[in-house]
């Protein structure tokens, strides 16, 4: 009954077009994604829906330029620091960051460089599992984790930590083992400052070495940023409805630049597409979600703009195969074995299995009549605007002989003879990954009775806590830059320390060498020869299939003014930076 009322309502408004001219709530901004975030914890967060929604409400050391990948501003630092100005040492590895007077919290208190340096510091020691705190753990102290690989902490991390980052007179001091030429893409992505003060009288860490144990790789649900924010970005936390999946922000009027134009941000989660563009037509949705199946019925709705041919740095959607799949308490795996009712944990640790599903896929219809033919079949992890990009043919296309080859091979012919059923799962209203998934499971269940894959939607927060568990054998899902250089590729799908094979169990010690030396490689061709030795392995190895590279289309009101397209900000080109737009 809720839901038919619900329903109602939405037709009644949709019915309510907003007149020729009117501007409906002028000085709210709303926006209709797929799922929620994740959490709000900048430190903890790894997923676009969270980092977009705290990269406008922290302020970052810097920020791109407009809809440069290159060309950095200061944000909550004063200047830039290069050679040239004489913040960057000649040797590359010492950094002065000198922080802007002046700017205040949310909660009206002053931003010192005692924050940025807790801040940084908070990064790197929380370090949850699957976590973003690679990005800077990798450039500050040559680690990718605070852990080793038997998951205990490492002696003397916080003294190390300490070293590489302090507090000099109004300056952030960051001190690198060797030159990281990323590192300044990262921090603009990844240094949210937050209140050392506020941290603490919320419960959280305290800054001290004897207590930050208590604080590394907690379950999200224990910081005290989880569901709460104060920052000293554009806007603020007003509200977080986790029931309904709506963040409310409110202007911060005292922002350092200027209070933002708009009053207040909706971004709401509203899995159904037919809902969503309702919404928009009404003038209820400011932009909202699309993907490229959707936009014929998008086009020529009255009041409404489609910006087409954004170019991406992102490899979206990818199908990643878990090696050793955490049995415990596990939905995802059947039986647990190779009875035909299940998987065994391990049942993609078979290269041949891998190989399967990787033939088994129809590449060229999936662009054809999903991305309506805008994109190209990706040959490697690292995307074509990227240096180190690999031009060779795809290694698989549809070839269902081959994929019954293999899997006649695979489990030395169990597989075969006992059959198995698996769960295939993706993020709920996705209906790209979830066609892909579809198309997976047909031909893959065509090739023998005995084969069962259930597609199964969970929400997103439920799809990040699944594989970062371990718990998902195959699970469809996209990977955005970090920042814009192929280490965040490379890194990120191939090194067994990486985001995703740390989960999927994926170790290979030559990709691990060439992606280290590569990162270290300051000739261009050098390092593009690295990485393309990288790719062959990738193609050999199959932890996952790549699917395609396109472009993507933004869809707004078009009353909404002042939005500018980065390729690398989190969740474009639909999510926003809200700071610079308005409606009129």
């Amino acid at each position: 009954m809720t839901r038919s009322l619900n329903l109602l309502a939405l037709l009644a408004a949709a019915l309510a077009l907003p007149a020729a001219g009117e501007v409906k709530n002028p000085d709210t901004f709303t926006y209709l994604a797929i799922g929620d975030a994740d959490s709000l914890d900048p430190h903890w967060a790894y997923d676009a829906a969270s980092h977009m929604a705290y990269l406008n409400i922290y302020e970052t050391l810097f920020a791109y330029e407009g809809a440069s990948t290159a060309k950095l501003l200061a944000r909550a630092a004063e200047k830039v620091p290069s050679k040239a100005n004489g913040l960057l040492s000649p040797d590359g590895k010492t950094y002065r960051i000198p922080i802007r007077k002046g700017m205040r919290f949310q909660d009206g208190t002053l931003l010192s460089p005692e924050d940025a340096r807790y801040s940084l510091l908070r990064f790197l020691l929380i370090d949850r599992d699957a976590g973003p705190a690679a990005n800077l753990l990798e450039p500050l102290l040559g680690l990718h984790s605070t852990r080793d690989a038997q998951g205990r902490v490492r002696e003397g991390l916080f003294r190390d930590a300490a070293k590489a980052v302090s507090v000099e007179g109004d300056s952030l001091v960051l001190r690198l083992p060797k030159p990281f030429a990323p590192l300044l893409s990262i921090l603009a992505q990844w240094a949210p400052i937050v209140s050392k003060a506020w941290a603490v009288k919320n419960g959280d860490w305290d800054g001290r070495e004897e207590t930050w144990l208590q604080h590394n790789n907690p379950r999200k649900e224990d910081t005290a940023f989880y569901q709460k924010a104060n920052g000293s970005g554009p806007f603020a936390l007003e509200r977080w409805d986790r029931k309904n999946k709506e963040l409310i922000l409110r202007r911060h009027e005292g922002y350092w630049r200027g209070p933002a134009r708009l009053k207040r941000v909706v971004i709401k989660g509203v899995n159904e597409f037919g809902t969503r563009r309702l919404m928009l037509q009404a003038g209820d949705a400011d932009s909202i979600v699309a993907d490229r199946q959707f936009l014929n019925q998008l086009k020529g709705l009255d009041g409404v703009s489609l910006i087409d041919g954004l170019p991406t740095v992102e490899m979206d959607p990818v199908a990643y195969f878990t090696f050793r799949a955490n049995p415990s308490g596990n939905p995802f795996i059947g039986s647990g074995r190779l009875d035909g009712k299940g998987i065994p944990p391990d049942f993609f640790s078979d290269k041949d299995a891998r190989k399967a599903f990787a033939y088994a896929f129809d590449y060229a219809g999936y662009i054809r009549d999903v991305h309506r033919g805008r994109g190209t079949q990706a040959s490697g992890c690292i995307p074509n605007t990227l240096t180190g990009h690999d031009p060779a043919p795809p290694a698989y296309t549809l070839d269902l002989g081959k994929a019954e080859a293999h899997l006649r091979r695979a489990w030395a012919g169990k597989a075969w003879e006992k059959g198995f059923k698996l769960t295939l799962a993706y993020n709920s209203g996705n209906t790209a990954r979830e066609t892909l998934c579809q198309i997976l499971k047909r031909n893959i269940e065509g090739l023998n009775e005995r084969f069962q894959v259930e597609v199964r939607p969970l929400e997103w927060p439920s799809l990040l806590d699944a594989y970062q568990a371990s718990k998902l054998p195959l699970f469809v899902i996209g990977w955005q830059a970090d920042f814009p250089d192929p280490h965040n590729f490379a890194m990120a799908m191939l090194h067994s320390q990486g985001d995703y094979p740390r989960t999927q169990r994926y170790s290979n010690p030559e990709a691990d060498r060439l992606i280290e030396a590569a990162v270290a490689e300051t000739d261009t061709a050098k390092r593009r020869a690295l990485y393309l030795k990288l790719q062959a392995i990738e193609r050999d190895d199959v932890p996952h299939i790549l699917i395609l590279e396109t472009e993507r289309y933004r869809t707004q009101r078009s009353w909404v003014k002042g939005w500018t397209f980065n390729p690398v900000f989190p969740d474009a080109p639909y999510g926003s930076y809200f700071y610079p737009l308005y409606k009129e």
